[in-house]
C-alpha cells in the first residue's frame, strides 16, 4: 500500500471542499481527483472525458499484470512514479513531416506492441500518431496541451472509439497525463 504524505491528504481535503466528485464512478473519480490535485484546476471536473469506467478498470488490471506504460515525452515519464515507462523521444529523429514525438511513438510501438497504456501530455502529433498506427491500446491517456492541434487531437481520440481519458479544452500537459496514469497505478479498489 502506498503511503500518502500529509500534504497530499490535506490537498485532497481542500479539493473535495471545493468540488463534489462523489457522483462519479470510483475509478473515474480517482482519475479526476488526481488530475485536479496535480493541476490545482477544478475546471477539470467538467472538462475531463473518460470513455467508460470499465475501460479504466481494464487498464488498472492490465497495469497490475505488467502492461507497459508508454509516454510521448520524458516529462510525462518522470511523473509516472510506480513503474518505469517507455519513452523513445530521445532516440527519435523527426523529418519527412514527422515530429520527434511522433517518431518516438513509432519507436515505442515497435518495442512494446499492442496492449500498452499510452500517455500523451505534450505533443498532439504523438496522439495523432497513436491513432494512425492502430496501436491496440488498453487505454490512451490523451491530454496534450497547446493552442495548435491539442483540442483537435483529443477530439479525434474520443471519436476513434478507443478506450481513453482526454479532455475537451486546449489545456493538459505532462503533469496531468502522469497524474491520470498514477491514479490507475495507485488504484486499490476492485
Amino acid at each position: 500500500m502506498r503511503a500518502v504524505h500529509p500534504i497530499e491528504a490535506r490537498s485532497y481535503e481542500i479539493l473535495r471542499a471545493r468540488v463534489d466528485t462523489s457522483g462519479l464512478p470510483p475509478l473515474t473519480r480517482a482519475v479526476t481527483e488526481r488530475v485536479i490535485h496535480a493541476s490545482a484546476d477544478v475546471g477539470y471536473l467538467g472538462d475531463l472525458a473518460v470513455s467508460a469506467e470499465e475501460h479504466l478498470r481494464a487498464a488498472a488490471a492490465a497495469l497490475r499484470d505488467g502492461a507497459p506504460v508508454v509516454t510521448d515525452v520524458e516529462m510525462v515519464a518522470a511523473g509516472v512514479t510506480a513503474v518505469a515507462p517507455v519513452c523513445r523521444v530521445r532516440e527519435a529523429a523527426g523529418g519527412g513531416g514527422l515530429t520527434r514525438s511522433a517518431a518516438g511513438i513509432r519507436l515505442a510501438y515497435a518495442e512494446v506492441g499492442p496492449g500498452a497504456v499510452w500517455a500523451v501530455g505534450n505533443a498532439p502529433t504523438a496522439l495523432e500518431e497513436i491513432l494512425r498506427l492502430d496501436v491496440r491500446p488498453v487505454l490512451v491517456v490523451g491530454l496534450p496541451v497547446g493552442f495548435v492541434g491539442a483540442a483537435e487531437s483529443k477530439q479525434a481520440l474520443r471519436e476513434s472509439g478507443l478506450p481513453a481519458v482526454s479532455n475537451h479544452s486546449e489545456k493538459g500537459g505532462s503533469a496531468v497525463a502522469a497524474a491520470a496514469v498514477n491514479a490507475l497505478l495507485y488504484w486499490e479498489g476492485s
